[in-house]
């Protein structure tokens, strides 16, 4: 079910009603009922992959169970193990299985070896990633003695499978979520209001931002064959902003509607163009993704602590394995790579942490220092994001080799080009209020108590009116497919 989709304009208040009108006054029945709507939620889309999650929740439940009993360090590791093993092996067959076995064929054919293989024709379950990390994250905590095993199934399973963030975050730890379905939430006015708002402002982003931005990145990227190196790099420039709204308006709306039903998700998005480095750019980006690899790989491994090569080793690592969770192709892994040899030099250089504080905190504008840092910064990222974009690898250089060329400083072209425009003011438009707000959770968080009333509601009526005007496509969220 999608967020921007008629079927979730219905679901969303009758869940709504029936959780604070209905269950309002027994805890068990709210969280039943909140199970009850992830499943609806999730298996709208394919109902035969519900008992991957069932089963998934059964396993880390049990597992949770069996490490508070248990105090031998063998067999806590092995409970642990099976944990991880299930999970990551449900994640390793639907998502990479085929990709490994074209890859092994691929390897024994250049040593004049031929296999026989076929790929399978195998759907990957939407949000398995999301969902399997989030529920690894608690048989984790709980191993490590961080977080009490909860013998409540209820109280797990929604905690597992709550439909807001389930298929594309933020990934919630089970230290900071679950403990929130223990307690009686109390309808508070001003919450429920403030996530209408930041629901309204998430809408934004993916229907009028980065749905009109993917038709120019698609017409761009699939015929980019036919287009000078300036056209190329608008599509990458399209691109960006498709991804960024579309990602970022996803975990906008997932935060929006948990706070209707008295819940609270961690930001997963900090303005991120803002940033004046790379190393800003990944502490503002995917923050729930990125704070998981750092918590449970990139420290495990021995973090920043041990000598140069270790913090090399480590910062590739993390950064490969991230590009191999977005998808099996290569053009993810290759996007990982890149964007750790962008990190290294501040890494090596001690300068990974300058930058943690809000850019131009107290003034209006940046100063000429910031613009040139958020700006390389920028592009940075938009060539990083080809190979992100690109089909397979030797698109990316047929797209990397026509942009460095006499052709990026051809005139823009391309079939319905002109309509570009309207799309590039309204992200212009959008960059000036992500820019105002950008010392809030989300950008118009602010105009509540700066603005007038009738500045306010001018403001509400005209994205929703744009969000009208553009609505109506049902387009599917990107990180869907991971």
């Amino acid at each position: 079910m999608l967020f921007n989709s008629l079927d979730f304009a219905i679901f969303l208040p009758i869940v709504f009603l029936l959780y604070w009108f209905v269950a309002n006054k027994n805890l068990k029945l709210q969280n039943l009922l909140i199970v009850a709507a992830s499943y609806l939620f999730y298996g709208w889309w394919d109902w035969r992959f519900l008992f991957l999650v069932l089963f998934s929740s059964i396993v880390d439940y049990l597992v949770g169970l069996g490490l508070s009993k248990q105090e031998n360090p063998i067999k806590r590791k092995f409970l642990l193990w099976t944990s991880i093993a299930t999970n990551l092996g449900f994640l390793g067959f639907f998502k990479y299985y085929n990709f490994f076995q074209e890859n092994f064929v691929t390897a024994f054919s250049l040593f004049g070896k031929q296999i026989n293989s076929h790929s399978l024709t195998i759907i990957l379950p939407v949000g398995i990633s999301f969902y399997t990390f989030q529920t690894l994250s608690y048989s984790i905590d709980v191993y490590r003695r961080k977080l009490s095993p909860t013998k409540d199934f209820i109280a797990f399973s929604a905690f597992v499978t709550f439909f807001p963030q389930l298929v594309a975050g933020p990934i919630e730890r089970a230290t900071h979520l679950l403990p929130q379905f223990y307690h009686k939430r109390i309808f508070e006015y001003s919450k429920a209001v403030d996530g209408l708002r930041q629901i309204l402002w998430g809408l934004f982003k993916k229907v009028v931002i980065a749905d009109n931005c993917a038709q120019f990145a698609n017409t761009i990227f699939d015929n980019s064959g036919d287009y000078p190196g300036s056209t190329l790099l608008l599509g990458a420039f399209f691109f960006a902003f498709q991804i960024y709204g579309d990602f970022s308006g996803y975990s906008d709306i997932a935060i929006g509607v948990s706070r209707l039903f008295g819940f609270d998700l961690m930001q997963n998005f900090n303005y991120p163009y803002f940033s004046r480095d790379i190393a800003e750019f990944w502490r503002r980006w995917h923050i729930s993704l990125s704070t998981w690899f750092r918590d449970y790989l990139y420290i495990p491994l021995g973090g920043s602590k041990g000598g140069i090569w270790m913090k090399v080793r480590n910062t590739f690592i993390i950064f490969l394995v991230s590009g191999f969770w977005h998808g099996a192709n290569w053009t993810f892994i290759a996007w990982g790579a890149l964007n750790a040899l962008f990190f290294l030099p501040l890494l090596v250089t001690n300068n990974n942490r300058n930058h943690l504080g809000i850019v131009s905190q107290d003034r209006t504008l940046p100063t000429f220092r910031e613009f040139l840092m958020m700006s390389t910064t920028f592009v940075m990222t938009l060539f990083s994001w080809i190979f992100f974009r690109a089909e397979n690898i030797t698109h990316a250089k047929t797209i990397f080799s026509t942009i460095f060329s006499k052709s990026l400083f051809a005139i823009p072209y391309f079939k319905d080009g002109s309509l570009a425009l309207p799309t590039l003011i309204l992200v212009a438009l959008f960059i000036v209020i992500e820019w105002i707000g950008r010392k809030r959770p989300y950008a118009i968080a602010h105009f509540d108590s700066n603005w007038s009333r009738i500045s306010r509601y001018t403001l509400y009526y005209s994205i929703l009116a744009l969000i009208f005007w553009f609505g109506g496509k049902d387009q599917q969220f990107i990180y869907f497919q991971f």
